[in-house]
């Protein structure tokens, strides 16, 4: 992948989200300008999608426990509904995709992402090790906690005024 696709494929996906967070309606935006170029396939853009949230969720659990050190489960249950309110239309695609996957190889892609995740999360509640069999059990009750009380937020329809920290990331970009 060169450069100009690798960058492209990023501003692609910034797209992607900012078109999920405003509809949340589960569907992956197959429909924008530059996704298939940029991703070809479902799988592929729903892969790219988890990946982000993912990635996401392990710096919101890592900030949580430098706050809190202490109460490992209370930082993880925050970091998710943390992620999940920064990331509503990522999540939701994932949801979606988790419970009515289009194919077999987007199932077992999804199911292989679900049982990571849920381990992940017990791990860093300090209730699992990695190589523990239960972990993504355990991982599933510390999801279901952060979900029980989580709602999103109202889809805002005025973006807000760019910080200064937006202004000099997108100065940077360009």
């Amino acid at each position: 992948m060169t450069w100009n696709s690798y960058r492209h494929r990023g501003e692609t996906l910034r797209r992607v989200i900012a078109s999920a967070d405003l509809r949340r309606d589960g569907r992956l935006p197959m429909d924008l300008e530059g996704v298939a170029e940029a991703f070809g396939s479902e799988l592929d853009l729903l892969g790219a999608l988890q990946l982000r949230w993912h990635t996401r969720l392990a710096g919101r659990i890592e900030r949580e426990l430098v706050e809190d050190p202490m109460d490992l489960e209370r930082a993880v249950i925050a970091a998710w509904r943390a992620t999940a309110d920064e990331l509503p239309g990522v999540r939701a695609i994932v949801d979606q995709h988790r419970e009515h996957p289009l194919d077999e190889e987007m199932a077992a892609a999804m199911t292989r992402a679900e049982v990571k995740e849920r381990a992940f999360l017990a791990v860093m509640a300090g209730r699992a090790s990695a190589s523990d069999a239960g972990a993504a059990r355990v991982g599933a009750r510390l999801e279901a906690a952060a979900r029980a009380d989580w709602r999103p937020q109202p889809v805002r329809l005025q973006p807000e005024r760019p910080t200064l920290l937006h202004r000099l990331r997108a100065a940077l970009a360009a």
